[in-house]
């Protein structure tokens, strides 16, 4: 079958499905990721430029010294956008940038991110800014970083230094990017920066990124109450192998529970998940202790604020029993040296298996109604009975792209990306005709990147970069996505 016929299929065999509409089509990158320029213009180093030189910690030793270099090359990447007809735009700015060091207000980097607005509003992009994309001050770190209570402090003050220079012009205010990675997966699996290997610190970390969070949406509120603000998780639909046994039922309340509610509950309902917390006790006491003892009066009440806007990240779901496969599936994470660790505190007789999904060559398995359900059971029992309103601010999948030269012009024909895309909207289509208020959808990302541990290995992007030139090219999955995003319809 010929990437043509594949990408036609759909449109041939089934009715247009419009969109809503006022829904919003985006993309989303991260400043790490794509801005380069690590060392210009004030900026000093984050947690992940010191953990790029930590050796074997990112395939080949990649750094994002240059990465996209979107911090010369960002007019360029907005007039794409605009062709691309985004009707808005998800980026994270640098705190690393801004307040270098964690420090005094750095003023060429804030004017960085002024330029970046204007040149989005010019070209009627809605801006939607992130202020935390895991890119710690390292100079904060060695204070403790997030596993240090007074980092929130920090943050929210950065927060508002940024509400002070673009306040006029963003409406749209996101806190965090992702909690659950910048917690468990740093501070306790290891395979993110700091790449610390302990319980008790990602604990910790988690309840301080929830406090700077709801610190933060406080004090924003109060400069001023019409803006959009809320926060991104990435959320997982977690299901058991067999319905019928009681492990594998607990094995997948367990991942459910410290993935999606760990975060969800204490925003939403004011409270951590009291199973949750008992099923860490019981395989370190000492580290729930610390964590009881960091929840201070008045935290749970700061971090359920109230948000207008969750940002829902998905990529994949979760398989899993209380028994071992005979065959365990190959696992996603990037095929470092370095040692990693479970992100799971309570990961004792939880195994992942095969269910003969298609997987992409990060073995991440491609689950469009995973999505489905997610936003259901997401909007039935937190986001709707808040009055917040959902968003997809991350999907996508790597693919290994290939880029050949047709009528002197760089293609790359990626089939694979165009079906992952068209099913995944096809979902959120399921889940606004299931009744679930969907706002929009971000397909991540928009410019291949930097992919933290993978380094340069893997292509998430629906315009390719030429890492040695920096040239751009729209894949096929990119003017596919244009197509939608005109017609409205999918």
């Amino acid at each position: 079958m010929t990437p043509t016929s594949r990408e036609e299929s759909p449109q041939m065999t089934a009715p247009a499905r419009p969109f809503p509409k006022d829904f919003l089509f985006g993309a989303a990158t991260a400043a790490f990721q794509i801005e380069g320029a690590a060392h210009e213009d004030g900026r000093r180093d984050s947690i992940w430029d010191a953990f790029c030189r930590v050796p074997d910690a990112v395939i080949n030793g990649d750094n994002g010294d240059v990465a996209c270099d979107h911090y010369h090359r960002y007019r360029d990447d907005v007039a794409l956008m605009k062709d691309l007809g985004l009707n808005t735009y998800r980026f994270s700015t640098s705190w690393s940038r801004v307040r270098p060091d964690g420090g005094q207000v750095n003023p060429a980097g804030v004017d960085f991110y002024k330029r970046l607005v204007d040149e989005l509003l010019d070209a009627d992009i809605l801006p939607w800014l992130t202020l935390y994309h895991w890119d710690l001050p390292q100079a904060l770190q060695e204070k403790g970083g997030w596993a240090n209570r007074d980092t929130a402090a920090r943050f929210t003050e950065y927060a508002l230094d940024m509400h002070d220079a673009l306040g006029d012009r963003v409406k749209v205010w996101t806190t965090l990017n992702e909690p659950w990675c910048s917690s468990f997966l740093s501070y306790t699996a290891g395979i993110h920066a700091p790449g610390h290997y302990s319980v008790e610190e990602g604990m910790l970390a988690a309840h301080h990124l929830m406090l700077a969070h709801g610190q933060t949406i406080g004090a924003l509120r109060e400069r001023d109450a019409s803006l959009n603000l809320g926060i991104t998780l990435n959320l997982t639909v977690a299901d058991a192998v067999d319905l019928s046994d009681p492990a594998d039922l607990d094995a997948a309340r367990r991942i459910d529970g410290q993935f999606n509610r760990w975060f969800l509950d204490p925003i939403f309902r004011g409270e951590y998940p009291a199973d949750v917390v008992e099923d860490i006790r019981a395989v370190d006491a000492g580290a729930v202790a610390s964590f009881e003892a960091a929840v201070q009066p008045g935290d749970l009440e700061t971090i359920s604020t109230h948000i207008d806007s969750l940002g829902v990240n998905y990529y994949h779901g979760e398989y899993v029993s209380g028994h071992e496969p005979d065959l365990a599936p190959i696992g996603g994470d990037a095929p470092t040296e370095r040692p990693a660790h479970s992100p799971f505190p309570s990961h004792e007789r939880i195994f992942w298996h095969e269910r003969g999904l298609p997987r992409t060559p990060m073995q991440w398995e491609v689950q469009p109604e995973g999505l489905t359900r997610l936003l259901q059971r997401v909007s039935a029992d937190y986001a709707g009975p808040a009055g917040t309103e959902l968003y997809v601010t991350e999907n996508g999948a790597a693919y290994d792209d290939v880029a050949v030269i047709e009528d002197g012009e760089t293609r790359v024909h990626d089939a694979d990306r165009v079906e992952f895309l068209r099913g995944h909207l096809g979902a959120v289509l399921d889940a606004i005709d299931a009744g679930v208020e969907v706002g929009g959808y971000f397909y991540w990302s928009m410019l291949d990147n930097f992919e933290w541990a993978w380094g340069y290995e893997k292509r998430f992007g629906i315009v390719r970069v030429d890492y040695e030139t920096q040239e751009r090219s729209l894949k096929d999955s990119g003017r596919e996505y244009a197509r939608i995003i005109a017609s409205r319809t999918l």
